[in-house]
C-alpha cells in the first residue's frame, strides 16, 4: 500500500454508529484509526480517504437496527449503518488523478467486481460480489471517516453536503422513474408518502405525469406531500379496508383514471395489493419498497388484466444525472431533511427516524473534523 499525498491532519478520533443482533445502537472507535489517516497510510490503489460530513438515516438502517435482518440480509456481529454520505476528501492514493483533498463529494455506496455479466453489462447493482456498504456484513459509512474506490466519490463542487447526502434516495427513484417506464401526461398512482415516496413524487412530477395520488396512513405526511407538490392528491388509508375497495377510493380519487403506473414504495402486502387492484389494463406496478419474503398477492387480477409486477434493487449509472438535477434546480430536497443530529446523538436520531410522532421525513447524522 502506497503512502496517500497531500493528508489533511485530523484532529478527532474516528468513530461509528454500530447496531448488533441484540438491537442495540452504540458510538465506538471505528477504522480507520485516525492515527493511520495522519501517518497518510493504508490506501489501496485507486481509493481516497473522505471526512464524512452528512449522512441520512434510510429506513433500512432503521430495519436492521430494530428487527436485525431485511430478507437474507443479516445482522450477525456488531455492525456500522449508513449508506447516504457525502462529505471532503481528506486524501488520496498517488494513483487518483481526478480528485483531490478538499474536493466536495457524494459516496456511491457500493464496490463491484467489474467482472461479472452485470457489472460488464452496465447493471452493477446486480453484482454476484457486490460489497454495498451497510449491508451485513459489510460496515457502513456512519463514520467519521471512510477509505472508498474514488470511481465511486462523485463530485458535488458547491452543491450543499446535505443534497449530496441526498443523491443516495434520489438514485432509488430516479431508478424507479426509468424502469417503470413513466411518461409525460401518465396517471401515476405512488404508494407510501416516506423519504422515497415524496422523492419519487418530486421525480413524476418532473417528468410530467398528471394526475399523480400519493397515499399513506399518516395525514401529516400527506399533508407534507401537499407541501412540496401543491398538485398532488392524496388518499389516507384506512387501517381493515380491503385492498379492492381502497383501490376504487384511489381511482375515484383520481376522477375515474385508473393509473398507468403505480411506484410502490412501502414494500407492504397490502399496500401492493392496492396498487394491483388499481392500474389499468396493461399497467404497471413497480414495487420500489422492500417487504417480508412472502407475501399473497391477487394473481389472476395481475393475470387477466395484463399488469406488468416490477421490482427494483438498488441503482446503477444514476448519479451523475441525480447531480444535474439538483445542480440544476430541477429537483429540490431540501425540505425532506426535517432533523440533524451530532454523530454522538446517533441514538436519538435513530429515535427520531423510527417515530412517526416526530414528524420526521429525513434525518441526516453530521460531523465536523
Amino acid at each position: 500500500m502506497a503512502t496517500a499525498t497531500a493528508t489533511v491532519s485530523l484532529s478527532k478520533p474516528n468513530v461509528g454508529v454500530y447496531t448488533n443482533p441484540a438491537h442495540d445502537l452504540w458510538v465506538a472507535d471505528a477504522l480507520p484509526s485516525v492515527e493511520q489517516l495522519n501517518r497518510g497510510e493504508g490506501l489501496k490503489d485507486g481509493e481516497v480517504t473522505v471526512g464524512i460530513r452528512s449522512t441520512g438515516i434510510c429506513g433500512s438502517d432503521v430495519h436492521f437496527h430494530r428487527h436485525g435482518r431485511i430478507g437474507p440480509m443479516i445482522v450477525e456481529h456488531d455492525h456500522i449503518l449508513g449508506h447516504e454520505s457525502a462529505g471532503t476528501i481528506l486524501s488520496v492514493h498517488p494513483s487518483v488523478t481526478d480528485l483531490k483533498v478538499g474536493d466536495r463529494v457524494a459516496i456511491e455506496p457500493n464496490v463491484v467486481c467489474h467482472k461479472c455479466e452485470q457489472c460488464l453489462t452496465g447493471r452493477y447493482n446486480g453484482c454476484e460480489k457486490v460489497e454495498f456498504l451497510s449491508t451485513p456484513p459489510v460496515p457502513g459509512l456512519l463514520r467519521r471517516y471512510v477509505t472508498h474506490p474514488a470511481m465511486w466519490c462523485h463530485k458535488i463542487d458547491d452543491m450543499s453536503l446535505e443534497d449530496g447526502a441526498m443523491l443516495e434516495p434520489l438514485s432509488v427513484a430516479l431508478a424507479a422513474i426509468e424502469r417503470s417506464g413513466v411518461k409525460l401526461g401518465d396517471p401515476v398512482l405512488i404508494c407510501g408518502a416516506g423519504p422515497i415516496g415524496l422523492i419519487t413524487l418530486l421525480c413524476c412530477r418532473a417528468a410530467g405525469a398528471e394526475p399523480i395520488l400519493i397515499t399513506d396512513v399518516d395525514e401529516g405526511r400527506l399533508k407534507f406531500a401537499k407541501n412540496i407538490v401543491p398538485s398532488v392528491r392524496t388518499y389516507q388509508v384506512q387501517l381493515g379496508r380491503s385492498a379492492e375497495d381502497s383501490a376504487k377510493d384511489i381511482i375515484s380519487g383520481m376522477d375515474g383514471l385508473e393509473p398507468s403506473v403505480a411506484l410502490e414504495c412501502t414494500g407492504i402486502e397490502s399496500s401492493v395489493a392496492s396498487a394491483i387492484w388499481s392500474v389499468r389494463f396493461g399497467g404497471t406496478v413497480f414495487v420500489v419498497g422492500v417487504g417480508k419474503n412472502e407475501m399473497t398477492i391477487p394473481f389472476m387480477r395481475l393475470s387477466s388484466r395484463e399488469i406488468d409486477l416490477r421490482f427494483e434493487y438498488r441503482y446503477s449509472n444514476t448519479w451523475p444525472r441525480a447531480i444535474r438535477l439538483i445542480r440544476g434546480g430541477v429537483i429540490d430536497l431540501k425540505k425532506l431533511v426535517t432533523h440533524r443530529f451530532d454523530i454522538q446523538d446517533a441514538a436519538k436520531a435513530f429515535a427520531t427516524a423510527a417515530d412517526p410522532k416526530t414528524g420526521a421525513i429525513k434525518v441526516q447524522i453530521q460531523s465536523e473534523d
